[in-house]
């Protein structure tokens, strides 16, 4: 693959959450499919996760799921994924996702969520990837993490005094940022 046609999704595989949340992850799976992009996400069969494949797939999208060969012994693979990247390890894993991906939307999850947004954030900053990296702050669920990473601005933890992500309220505002990004060009 020459091009990076993907957008990484990071979000909970928990399905004891909200219905509000599972409806922004299919929305966003949808979306992504309808621009013309690649899903790709943990490829997980719960939760978040599998709302954003489900909402890829049903709209004719590809749903790309990378998983570490541990989750695939568990059966832990969406049965619906267009395709799946068995990787040794979670770092590999997130490397994968990353080298396949022209843009990251992290939506609701937990500390795994947290982990890759963390962590692509760092590669932004670091020039390790260049395209946007956003978060979809669905009812103001990132609200006390987004005042996080403002704090640690304002007292000057952030490269050039630079937040490394931008942050929404839908998933729609998402999907306008990444094609209207130099990457995508």
């Amino acid at each position: 693959m020459t091009e990076k046609n993907g957008v990484a999704v990071y979000c909970a595989s928990s399905s004891k959450v909200d219905p509000k949340y599972l409806s922004a992850a299919r929305d966003t799976g949808r979306l992504i499919a309808c621009a013309g992009f690649d899903l790709v996400c943990g490829g997980g069969v719960m939760g978040l996760m599998a709302a954003a494949i489900e909402g890829a797939v049903d709209a004719g999208g590809r749903a790309v799921g990378v998983l570490p060969e541990f989750m695939i012994g568990k059966g832990w693979a969406h049965p619906r994924l267009t395709e799946m990247v068995d990787t040794p390890s979670m770092h590999v894993r997130k490397e994968t996702m990353a080298a396949r991906s022209r843009a990251v939307i992290a939506l609701p999850g937990g500390i795994g969520t947290l982990d890759e947004l963390c962590e692509m954030m760092t590669w932004h900053q670091l020039e390790l990837f260049r395209g946007p990296v956003i978060i979809v702050n669905t009812d103001g669920f990132f609200d006390p993490f987004v005042s996080m990473l403002e704090r640690m601005r304002e007292e000057g933890f952030m490269r050039g005094d630079v937040i490394p992500a931008i942050v929404v309220s839908t998933p729609a505002e998402a999907i306008e940022i990444i094609a209207a990004s130099d990457s995508c060009k």
